[in-house]
């Protein structure tokens, strides 16, 4: 029997996705959630077989949370939904793993549709989209392994070495070791500029050059 986690905190909007569900996946149990941290417990819980993510819940706004289940989950599909619809967002939001972008525009008929298709291994989207190129920031961010993401997502909070090894209980030294793994993979040179090509995982991301070259 499928199980599929719906997390969305709008109350009206997820109720609509659980009903396009019960349509298109006849049977499945759906585990409803309003965050994030709802969505990981439910993944932590047992095989999930599809995740229904917005991209703006009260405990992550962007593309952080879908890299980091991306990254600690790759083999379970993520849709995303979102209010955000236009090309550009749904392309990134491919270029990070995601299997669909269904648009919260969407009918209930086009739900359906999009979910039976991404059920069938299809990747759907409301419109053609141009992709992010292969070498972009996106592609290069969901390259990161699950600890290297942290580490990043660490940067761009702003929180120093100690306090990201702290969080994920290991040795300043081994975030020293991880970052030289971020920098080669993200191309660039110090933390600085990590922290600048971490702004990919914002809807709206900030993509002005820096000249500072810092060291790390």
């Amino acid at each position: 029997m499928d199980r599929i986690v719906v997390a969305d905190d709008h109350p009206l909007f997820r109720a609509a996705l659980v009903s396009a569900v019960a349509r298109a996946v006849p049977g499945a149990v759906v585990v409803e959630t309003p965050s994030l941290a709802g969505a990981r417990e439910a993944l932590a819980a047992g095989p999930v077989d599809l995740l229904l993510l917005d991209l703006r819940l009260s405990d992550s706004d962007g593309f952080t949370g879908l890299a980091g289940v991306r990254a600690d989950y790759p083999a379970v599909p993520v849709v995303v939904v979102s209010a955000s619809e236009d090309g550009a967002t749904v392309a990134r939001t491919l270029a990070f793993g995601a299997s669909g972008f269904i648009p919260k525009s969407a009918t209930l008929g086009v739900m359906v549709e999009a979910l039976s298709e991404i059920r069938a291994g299809e990747i759907w989207a409301p419109v053609p989209v141009d992709p992010v190129s292969g070498e972009g920031m996106e592609a290069r961010i969901a390259s990161l392994t699950p600890s290297q993401l942290k580490i990043l997502i660490g940067l761009q909070q702003g929180r120093l070495n100690k306090q990201i090894a702290f969080d994920l209980g290991v040795t300043e030294a081994t975030i020293k070791a991880h970052l030289t793994g971020v920098f080669r993979k993200l191309g660039v040179q110090n933390r600085t500029q990590a922290v600048i090509a971490a702004r990919a995982l914002s809807l709206e991301p900030d993509r002005r050059p820096d000249d500072d070259h810092s060291a790390p």
